[in-house]
């Protein structure tokens, strides 16, 4: 298991993966294409769905409530107005000043209460780092540029997606399985599967009955079903790799 970045790093990260999205939108020759990885948006709904999460979260972060979501009210206006590029980085600012302001051990409502990640600001942050990261790749590749996910984002990315995505998701609808993942680069991680949920890194021994291999940046571009499974290495029952990634179906 990875350690997840400091918070600053996290809103360092946030910035820098939102700012490459806008990057590839301002030269974007042709703003309705179609986005590969979400091909029911074209690029200006990509930035439209961006820029209206930030606003959310930067809402719930500043009601700082962990009970329920925030009110429309609280939340405000989230569709776009005015030059869309310019809009996307206020949206971002208003998220990375809630999250300053707060701090990473500040309470708030989330999605992911029953993964067992926290509710708190700092998880927050963590996760959105991982909805920049993809979206601005979603981005990159519209235009014909796709970038690797950096390092510092993917190799977390692949945590945060086993841990609090697919543990949210509830009980494992095929037979039960355990997965390794392994990035090139060197971290290593254990998912099982079963009837009680997805649980990353258990404590429990034995071997995998599938193995994923890529770098750390294929590895959560294939979780979050932008390049599909040929892309990577898989040894073993490739079945239950293939049963993942449709019960693992995230935006």
């Amino acid at each position: 298991m990875t350690s997840t970045p400091p918070f600053p790093e996290l809103l360092a990260l946030i910035e820098a993966r939102s700012a490459a999205l806008r990057d590839a939108v301002a030269v974007a020759p042709d703003l309705t294409a179609t986005v590969p990885g979400c091909p029911d948006w074209s690029l200006t709904d990509l930035v439209a769905h961006l820029g209206g999460v930030h606003r959310f979260w930067a809402a719930a972060v500043a009601a700082g409530d962990e009970s329920g979501p925030p009110s429309r009210d609280r939340i405000g206006d989230r569709e776009p107005h005015g030059d869309l590029v310019q809009w996307s980085a206020t949206s971002t600012e208003l998220l990375l000043a809630a999250l300053r302001d707060a701090g990473p051990d500040a309470p708030c409502w989330t999605w992911w209460a029953d993964s067992g990640a926290p509710l708190t600001a700092g998880a927050v942050a963590r996760h959105q780092v991982q909805e920049a990261a993809v979206h601005a790749y979603d981005a990159q590749e519209t235009i014909g540029r796709p970038e690797p996910l950096p390092a510092a984002v993917a190799v977390d990315g692949v945590s945060e997606f086993l841990t609090v995505g697919l543990g949210s998701l509830g009980p494992w609808p095929h037979r039960p399985a355990r997965v390794a993942f392994q990035a090139i680069e060197g971290p290593s991680w254990t998912l099982d599967l079963s009837p009680a949920g997805a649980k990353a890194d258990p404590s429990a021994s034995g071997d995998p009955v599938t193995r994923v291999q890529a770098t750390a940046s294929d590895l959560v571009l294939t979780l979050y079903r932008r390049i599909p499974l040929t892309d990577v290495r898989i040894d073993g029952d490739r079945t239950v790799a293939e049963d993942l990634a449709t019960w693992s179906k995230m935006d």
